[in-house]
Order: C-alpha cells, then structure tokens, then sequence
C-alpha cells in the first residue's frame, strides 16, 4: 500500500467535501473511513482512479452517517448529490484548507494542531513532540478543536501567522522526522508568497529553502546523521541556497524583521561558510539574541547555548545551558557536546548514553550511540 500516495490525495478529498457543504469534523471522519476502506481493499484489487475512488468512498460514508440523524427527504437530496463516476478533476485545495483550518473561532495553537492532524496528515505523537507536550494533552487539544469547528461555517479563513506556523511545522517534522513533507511544505509557501505580499512569508521561504538544500549531505549512505560540521557541502545544492539568500535579502530590506527571518538568517551564516571552522559565530549569536527577543523560545535559547559555546568555548556554552531546563528536547545532548569541547570526555560519554536513550527517532539515537562509544574507546 503506497502510504505517502494516500497522504497525498487527502487534503484534495477533503476539500471536495468541504465544498459540497459538509462540515470539516464530519468531513474529515468520513475521509478518514475512506482510507482505512483503501488500505483494506486497494491492494487486491487498485483503482484506476485513485483520488475519485476516495472521494465516492468517502461521500458514501458521509451519507451513511446522515441517513441516522436527518429526515428522508434530505437524505434523497444528498443522494442527488453524489459525486459522478469517472474521473475527479485534480484542484489543488491544500492551502485553501490550510487558511481554513485556522478559523478564527479557535486560539491558534489549537488551529495549528488542527491542521497538522487533519491536513498535514501527521500523527498527534509527532504533533505533540512538536510543541513539547504530552501526547495525551494533545489529543484533548485536537478533539476540543474539532467539536469547536464542527458547528461553525468555515467562511471565514484564519490569519497569515497561523497558516506560517503550520507550514513551519510541517515542513520540521518533514525535514528531520518520520513523514517526508518538506517538499509539500516548500510547494504550499511558494504558491503563499505567490498572493501575499508579507516579510514573514518571505523569510519561512527562505528558511526552507536554505535547510532543504543541506538535506542530501545530513546522512551517510547507510542512514546515519551527519553533524553539520562534518556535511560535505559540496553536495549543498548551492541553487537553493542562492535563491534562499536572495530572497531573505529582500525581506530584510523591508525592515520588519520577524522570527522566521530571523532563523532564515542564522541559516544562511552557515550556509555562506565555505567550511564550519569560517562560520561566523559571533554574528550567528547576535541572531540568536534577536531570535529570544521575538520569541522567548526555550529551544531558541537551546540552539543559542550551542552558538555561545562555539563563538566564547564550551564553558560559556555550558554556563548558558545552565539556565534552561533539562527536560528540553535535546539538552543532554548539547550538554555532552560541550562538556567535550572542554575535554571532559567521561561526562560527555555519559551523557551522550543518557541522551540516546531520550531520542525521539532511530537515526538520532544511532547517532548519540555513537557519539558515545567514540568517546569510550579513546579513554
């Protein structure tokens, strides 16, 4: 079964629905049968459409639904209703539905939440680790923000900086996680930028752009991570990144300096360095205070530690990490590194168990293995 195919004709299924005057909680439930029906059936026997099949599937499952709650008479004019056999034109309603997610009835964390289970077709385990919560907060969240939706007009679109956010999102858990969507994530801010006119928009942009165009040297030929510093950037698509730079000059001369702009800044420091010992770190430290005064992030303060440590040594590095909290994501990690820059190999192998242990993928855990067992062989 061709999972990321699925993946990809959800978001225009949905839309279909939408469009016919379903509601988006309705409509999402009756997308979902509709894939779990296509897992069990189109292996024995596939459709030559793949897209019109779901959609009939789905507005079956959504008559079926209806027929136990509304008169006979409705019933008959949605069976009217019903999609014709044969091919379903291909319209493009992703970001549509993205602008649609984020109504202004829910707070926008809840709008962001949402769009990432039901367009972005992430799990909520991957949503939750997202935005450092449990996954059982974030299922309460997502359930709390569908029944909020299901009984509202989705008329009224959200605001630009939550479909950002969800974009940004995505293209993350694409970029380093389980569901390849950094791709998707590039394709939707370049048809937004295409219609909107906004810094903000220019800079995620370019932030994409500059991270996307490392991905191919971030892991060796049998899966394991790359170290930034240890990326051969000859095999940086140099293309990218000149669009990338290109672009984030642009919104910078504007003079609305946002977050996004920001870290596509800091990203295009390492990407203008012809080798990671000419990064200018000093410059990519002032970034980052720039980046903590937009967003007061705990992870910004996280990637700031490790840029103190580069720009002033490990001992300032290790003395900015002191004030943020250890259960962030990746702290042992950043924690390790350091005390190794400072030569304490025996801490930094300790930590660099603990951290593989607190990994959130494979690749990552490999990696701080790794790192661990070279530390022990040369004690």
């Amino acid at each position: 079964m061709d999972e990321a195919l699925l993946r990809s004709l959800t978001p225009g299924v949905l839309g279909v629905l939408v469009r016919r005057g379903v509601d988006f909680a309705a409509a999402e439930d009756a997308v979902q049968d509709a894939l779990v029906e296509a897992v069990r059936v189109w292996p024995a026997d596939p459709p030559r459409d793949p897209k019109g099949w779901l959609v009939t599937v789905a507005w079956r499952r959504f008559l079926d639904t209806t027929r136990a709650d509304v008169a006979r008479r409705r019933r008959e004019d949605l069976v009217d209703e019903e999609p014709p056999p044969g091919p379903t034109p291909s319209v493009d309603d992703t970001l549509q539905l993205y602008f649609l997610c984020a109504h202004p009835s829910l707070t926008p964390s809840s709008a962001v939440a949402l769009t990432l289970r039901a367009v972005g077709g992430l799990t909520t385990r991957q949503i939750a680790h997202a935005y450092l919560v449990p996954e059982a907060t974030m299922a309460q969240r997502i359930s709390r923000a569908k029944r909020t939706v299901s009984g509202v007009r989705l008329d009224k679109p959200g605001d630009v900086a939550t479909v950002l956010r969800v974009l940004y999102l995505v293209f993350n858990e694409g970029y380093s996680g389980d569901v390849d969507l950094a791709a998707e994530a590039i394709r939707l801010t370049r048809q937004l930028a295409a219609v909107i006119d906004h810094p903000e928009v220019a800079g995620l942009l370019a932030l994409m752009l500059l991270h996307h165009a490392r991905r191919a040297s971030r892991t060796s030929p049998d899966g394991s991570l790359v170290p930034l510093a240890d990326q051969d950037r000859s095999r940086w698509d140099t293309t990218a990144i000149a669009e990338g730079i290109g672009i984030l000059q642009a919104a910078l001369a504007r003079d609305r300096l946002g977050e996004f702009q920001a870290q596509a800044a800091i990203a295009a420091l390492h990407a203008d360095a012809p080798t990671a010992e000419e990064t200018d770190w000093v410059q990519i430290v002032e970034w980052y205070d720039e980046l903590t005064r937009l967003t007061d992030s705990p992870v910004v303060r996280l990637n700031r530690a490790v840029a103190v440590g580069e720009a002033d040594g490990p001992r300032a590095g290790l003395a900015a990490l002191a004030a943020l909290d250890d259960s962030l994501p990746r702290h042992t990690a950043v924690a390790a590194y350091l005390h190794e820059r400072d030569g304490d190999l025996a801490t930094a192998a300790r930590l660099y168990v603990q951290a593989a242990r607190r990994a959130s993928n494979l690749a990552e855990r490999d990696h701080l293995t790794r790192q661990a067992a070279r530390l022990n062989a040369r004690r």
